[in-house]
């Protein structure tokens, strides 16, 4: 009997430490909720302000070979990936930005078996030079992008002046 009675109590003290521990997750998961899916630790992993870009050698769809010679500066620079709620709410903003500007443009839109990449493809082929490639392509690869949308400024002498997941105030900052 002794034994049963030592039994319960041991399966009822761990039974509590498991509800306590689920509480705790649980609270930690609101708190989370309540924040916003992209932050700016998550840049620490891409091109930060005042680095260099890197070599990166690709072909843009209309059949033009960029890198980042070719890419000069001043320029813009914008990864978008279909699907992605937040490159669909900066995509327009992007285009308008890029038609005002008389900076090079280049953007980045990852390819997928959908429609949805050929839309973004054909939008942004009016005011842009487009690259369309596969996740963590040459190009995302060369520029470190850690999320979707990341825009990029880069001034004259191929140095990043701005790194972000929105547009930047002004292009031509340099």
């Amino acid at each position: 009997m002794p034994y049963l009675v030592a039994a319960v109590v041991l399966v009822g003290l761990l039974c509590m430490v498991n509800l306590l521990l689920t509480v705790g997750v649980i609270r930690r998961l609101r708190k989370q909720a309540g924040q916003p899916a992209l932050s700016h630790p998550m840049m620490a992993e891409g091109l930060s302000p005042g680095e260099r870009i890197p070599e990166f050698a690709v072909t843009t769809t209309d059949g033009e070979p960029i890198s980042e010679e070719l890419l000069g500066g001043p320029a813009l620079v914008g990864f978008f990936s279909p699907g992605c709620a937040p490159c669909e709410e900066l995509l327009p903003r992007f285009v308008e930005r890029a038609r005002g500007t008389s900076d090079a443009v280049l953007a980045v839109v990852v390819a997928d078996s959908g429609e949805e990449s050929a839309t973004y493809v054909e939008r942004l082929a009016q005011v842009a030079r487009v690259v369309s490639e596969q996740p963590q392509g040459p190009v995302q690869t060369a520029f470190k992008v850690a999320g979707y949308p990341t825009v990029l400024v880069i001034d004259t002498d191929g140095t990043v002046v701005s790194s972000d997941h929105t547009m930047p105030a002004t292009v031509g900052m340099v």
